[in-house]
């Protein structure tokens, strides 16, 4: 996709959106290498790599990663922060929000990698938008549960809170497992010297660490996409609202989805009585995960809406401008009533299936990423992991465990890493890297016997429990005092 901003918006506003967008990009590279070591911490500790060479595969694997972990995370991102109130804001104020959340962000993740702990960048970016969220409906006068999407954010906090607990169970049991099947004394040797372990878990201990790389590449890449995507749907609505390049054919399967609900809605016009009867059929605002929120008669009216604005055209991008803000709206508040429809109780399977297909297909023209946006956080966060790992895994290495870490429990953690990363991103949630590997590799410790640094894991657990409220407070703070200096 081209770059129309370059050329329809005035330098001053130009200079503020490139400045946001590199401000993103820092973002990313700090998160590269702050997080780098929770990846390739167990790899170099154990010898089966040299450092260089472990950090190179895993910019490379954080580069890749991003390019294959599609777009579901991102867009966790950009619906916990309603867009709507960076479109209804004037530019100034909606780039302070930008801005507060971004440097909240950055300088919370440098503090923690300064001072060697495990924090979570997860964590310090969602409480970063909550807290610009919050600290907005409060300057406006508005709820404070119109600042921020409750029903996402309580989504993500959910699968922040429960990834670490899976990570310290699933890797302690793994480790026991190993241990009791192979069968092998090498599985609970702690490495020795510079010599690298035995060629197979070595293989192991490589390929489970490049998969963590992998993984967190797809998981939190994306979040930088997301960063990204908001800065611009919120900016340049009418450049990014839409996917411009959504050509006719899959204009024909939007209208064509559009209309099928039309007819699913007017066919259940019984359950939908029941169900407003009931209570159980709509949503309160913000108790979706969608980012609008709308009743059956409202997403009848927005079919048919979206239906004779897309009759005839080739691409969206022959939407005018001003039309492109209200279709994108137009899709979502239908997409929100499809997802009220099959939360009622009661509803079929095959309906519940059939929904949800459409809800897909109309979602297309507006979750998408543009190529330059993917190449840019890729190599943002691939250059990013090349520095910085050395004083956290040392950490993981030497100070979550009485005894030093050994080579099946490394295996362990970092298995049990890749894999609830990787699930995580089926699902479109974001996920903590650095928590989950290091409380898996906790878990390996406890299950191996080995005891516990309470000292350590009360550090950890302590950036755990205040990164979010921190995060929250420094980008309220950051909010208002960017915005009294615009």
């Amino acid at each position: 996709m081209s770059l129309p901003f370059f050329t329809e918006i005035d330098g001053y506003t130009l200079f503020l959106l490139v400045s946001s967008l590199g401000i993103a990009l820092s973002f990313e590279f700090v998160n590269g290498f702050h997080d780098t070591a929770n990846a390739v911490a167990t790899v170099i500790y154990t010898k089966s790599l040299r450092a260089r060479t472990a950090v190179a595969l895993s910019g490379l694997c954080n580069f890749l990663g991003v390019h294959l972990g599609g777009i579901a995370v991102a867009y966790s991102i950009v619906h916990l922060l309603p867009v709507d109130l960076l479109v209804a804001v004037n530019t100034d104020l909606g780039l302070s929000m930008v801005f507060a959340l971004l440097v909240s962000a950055i300088l919370w993740n440098f503090g923690t990698w300064y001072l060697g702990l495990p924090a979570s960048s997860s964590h310090t970016l969602i409480g970063s938008i909550l807290g610009v969220g919050l600290a907005n409906a409060f300057r406006e006068g508005l709820p404070l549960e119109a600042g921020v999407n409750w029903s996402k954010a309580a989504e993500v906090g959910l699968s922040l809170f429960l990834s670490p607990v899976i990570g310290f169970v699933c890797a302690g049991a793994l480790l026991l497992l190993m241990t009791k099947y192979l069968r092998s004394s090498i599985i609970n040797e702690a490495p020795k010297g510079d010599k690298p372990p035995p060629m197979a878990l070595r293989a192991a201990l490589i390929a489970s660490g490049l998969g963590v790389s992998l993984a967190h590449g797809s998981n939190d890449g994306q979040k930088g996409v997301g960063l990204i995507m908001l800065i611009l749907i919120g900016i340049l609505p009418g450049a990014y609202a839409l996917n411009l390049d959504t050509d006719a054919p899959e204009i024909g399967q939007v209208t064509y989805a559009a209309g099928q609900l039309t007819d699913y809605f007017n066919a259940h016009r019984q359950e939908i009585n029941k169900g407003l009867a009931d209570g159980n059929l709509f949503h309160r605002p913000n108790e979706t995960s969608s980012p609008v929120d709308c009743d059956i008669t409202q997403a009848v009216e927005a079919a048919q809406a979206l239906q004779l604005r897309l009759a005839g055209i080739a691409t969206l991008s022959e939407l005018p401008e001003e039309a492109r803000w209200e279709t994108r709206t137009n899709i979502l508040c239908l997409d929100d009533a499809a997802e009220d429809m099959q939360l009622l109780p009661g509803t079929p399977l095959a309906d519940i299936e059939r929904l949800q297909d459409w809800r897909t297909t109309l979602r297309g023209p507006t979750e998408y990423a543009p190529d330059w946006v993917l190449l840019a956080v890729s190599l943002a966060l691939g250059v990013g992991t090349m520095v910085g790992w050395k004083r956290i895994v040392v950490t993981i290495g030497e100070r979550i465990g009485k005894t030093r870490l050994t080579y099946g429990q490394g295996c362990a953690a970092q298995v049990v890493a890749m894999s609830t990363i990787g699930l995580a991103d089926f699902a479109g949630l974001p996920v903590s890297t650095t928590h989950v590997l290091s409380s898996g590799v906790a878990g390996t410790m406890a299950a191996g016997k080995s005891g516990l640094q309470m000292r350590t894991l009360r550090s950890i657990a302590m950036a755990w429990v205040l990164t979010l409220p921190a995060a929250m407070l420094l980008g309220a703070g950051l909010f208002f005092l960017f915005a009294a200096m615009g």
